[in-house]
């Protein structure tokens, strides 16, 4: 029995490392706490809860999730501390022995936060630790949440089954696992309701939605895209594999579903690819490319690359760079191999050393530099519908066409009721660091 008056009139602090998904589960998560009196603690507030969500993706990752435990544990000494995550769901034990820790939620878990919390806060659970085997770990958290965002964050899949040799996300998360088309598009119509714009669907694999319900991505696809009041989707990333055609079509022909895929490849060498245990090749990826590029010319392609692997050999990466460069796309996300316990990677014999890693990364960084910028140089002097996102006071606004170019409003012009808007504007040039273009408005 949960006694929901412990949670009147408490501040709670949030902290998040890692993906889009956690930032929009860690936003549920204070949503359902401030349905029952908790309300956020200022900057400088002490906190009476702490709920730190947590990343595992590399050693960097965990070192800086301990950091943060440790840091909130400072900032709020007298403060309930719960962690939960991928880091937690890896490494309980170590978590729960942070001094100042009260809580450990594993994956299965946090999705009965509030029940957890009571019943631990209230005495009547004596340990600190809730966190099932991976193979157990069966449960969905819905999560559908805008944080501090003007765009909306749907959870639309959670877990993988793909076992690729460097990775730890199944073992954190679990197997793939989905809600019903059904609940995900009364998701989407409350969000509509609420004056919302924009969705992005996010998940771990979400191109392999429908193992837990029969149903298929391109059918969520097509649901969604008949919410009315909802004028904008992006698709966050999904697998090449399970990028078909009959989706990149879809999208290609749809006024709400954007000109804009985020692909993961993690290496342009089929080597590496094998190694990896990827599903796929430089061919098939190509192919995705090339069809996106013609259906959709002025599409934005953001591309997932993981640089020093263990067998990336000196012309595997020369290969990886090669095919790179050859693609037409705009953006890459530059992660540097991190060993991790348990994972099939550690039987592969060549090791790349961290100066190798760090020279790799910044080749490749250099690139999406250049692509990047090449493509916003495309679109000075065009008009776009730009969304805008609230600013601070006195700040610049910013907001995205529809095709993914950062688009900025000069604080003179920016005004509050331009928060969550669409509007016209013509872009005028690049902002003064390059991470944008600057637009000016247009009548009507």
């Amino acid at each position: 029995m949960i006694d929901y008056s412990i949670f009147q009139n408490k501040k709670a602090a949030y902290y998040t490392l890692g993906c889009k998904l956690n930032f929009a589960e860690t936003s549920t998560f204070a949503e359902m706490l401030q349905g029952m009196g908790v309300t956020a603690a200022a900057k400088g507030e002490q906190a009476d809860i702490c709920l730190i969500n947590t990343c595992s993706v590399t050693e960097v990752a965990d070192h800086k999730c301990r950091q943060q435990i440790h840091k909130m544990v400072r900032n709020h000494p007298n403060a309930f501390v719960v962690v939960t995550g991928c880091y937690a769901q890896l490494s309980p034990k170590r978590v729960a022995d942070i001094e100042g820790v009260d809580l450990v939620l594993g994956s299965n878990e946090k999705a009965s936060l509030v029940q957890y919390l009571s019943e631990k806060w209230t005495g009547e659970m004596k340990e600190n630790i809730k966190c099932e085997k991976t193979r157990d770990i069966t449960s969905f958290a819905p999560s559908c949440s805008r944080g501090n965002r003007t765009r909306y964050f749907l959870k639309v899949q959670d877990g993988c089954n793909y076992y690729c040799t460097y990775c730890t996300i199944p073992y954190a998360r679990g197997n793939s696992r989905n809600p019903a088309i059904a609940s995900l598009v009364a998701q989407a119509e409350d969000v509509a309701r609420k004056g919302g714009k924009e969705i992005v669907l996010t998940g771990v694999n979400i191109g392999d939605f429908g193992r837990t319900t029969g149903e298929t991505f391109f059918q969520l696809v097509q649901a969604l895209d008949r919410v009315e009041g909802i004028l904008r989707y992006r698709i966050s990333s999904i697998e090449p594999n399970l990028l078909t055609d009959e989706i990149i079509d879809f999208c290609a022909n749809s006024q709400k579903f954007m000109p804009h895929f985020h692909i993961p490849l993690q290496s342009g060498s089929d080597d590496v690819l094998k190694l990896m245990h990827r599903k796929y090749g430089t061919q098939l990826f190509r192919e995705k490319v090339e069809l996106v590029r013609r259906l959709m010319p002025d599409a934005f392609i953001g591309v997932d690359v993981m640089v020093g692997c263990r067998g990336e050999e000196p012309r595997r990466f020369d290969e990886c760079y090669a095919f790179l460069q050859s693609l037409d796309i705009q953006q890459l996300h530059v992660f540097p191999y991190s060993e991790r316990p348990g994972t099939a990677a550690l039987k592969i014999p060549y090791i790349v050393s961290d100066a190798e890693k760090r020279r790799r990364s910044q080749m490749l960084l250099s690139l999406s530099d250049e692509k990047t910028e090449t493509f916003y140089k495309r679109h000075i002097g065009k008009e776009a519908d730009v969304l805008l996102e609230r600013a601070p006071k006195g700040k610049a606004m910013h907001g995205f066409t529809q095709n993914y170019v950062r688009v900025e409003l000069p604080p003179a012009l920016a005004r509050e009721e331009y928060d969550n808007t669409i509007c016209r504007m013509r872009l005028t040039g690049f902002n003064h660091d390059k991470t944008a273009l600057r637009g000016e408005m247009l009548p009507g």
